[in-house]
């Protein structure tokens, strides 16, 4: 007998399934009452979903709302390549169908998502509590088309006063906060 995903609860005539519209698992009216948007699967209106979806559905809306446009529009920073000492002034910002990271300079590159493997954070002023930290740049490592060697790339904001600092950081704190995003959904 079929029997709900979450608490095992047998369906019948008076306890019947309901499909979350984002994973598709079946659950009762009590584990599947979540009404939540999902327009990158093209619902427009709420939809049903379980918890655990419509928690990561809700993230994905703000997401959208928010950290998308601070990427798509770019910041600018130091780029350092692999281990080399020498870092070159770069714009870098998320391309225009969201597949890839573009960074402009005197040099080009175009990294596309699907390839980067990890994305850390470089942040000063911690403190015992954790508070007062602003984020000064990251390290990502990708994997170049073709080969199985990560390649790294460090990212530091610019101390130049043409370049802004708020900007940059805005940027980090969107790019951390699409990474954790992107681990949570390859996770699933």
């Amino acid at each position: 007998c079929p029997r709900c995903m979450q608490c095992d609860t047998k369906f019948d005539f008076i306890t019947r399934k309901h499909h979350c519209r984002r994973c598709g698992k079946c659950f009762c009216d009590k584990c599947c009452s979540k009404k939540v948007p999902l327009p990158r699967m093209c619902f427009v209106d709420p939809v049903r979903q379980c918890a655990e979806c419509a928690l990561i559905s809700q993230k994905e809306t703000e997401f959208y709302d928010k950290q998308l446009k601070v990427l798509m529009n770019g910041a600018t920073f130091f780029v350092t390549l692999g281990t080399s000492d020498k870092s070159e002034l770069m714009v870098c910002r998320l391309s225009n169908n969201q597949r890839y990271l573009v960074l402009d300079g005197d040099s080009h590159y175009e990294i596309e998502i699907i390839h980067i493997s990890t994305v850390q954070i470089l942040t000063e002023g911690f403190t015992p509590g954790g508070g007062n930290t602003r984020a000064i740049g990251m390290v990502l490592q990708y994997k170049v088309p073709g080969s199985e060697e990560l390649t790294q790339m460090k990212f530091t904001a610019s101390e130049d006063f043409s370049c802004n600092k708020k900007l940059s950081a805005s940027w980090l704190a969107a790019m951390h906060k699409a990474t954790k995003l992107l681990y949570e959904s390859r996770d699933q």
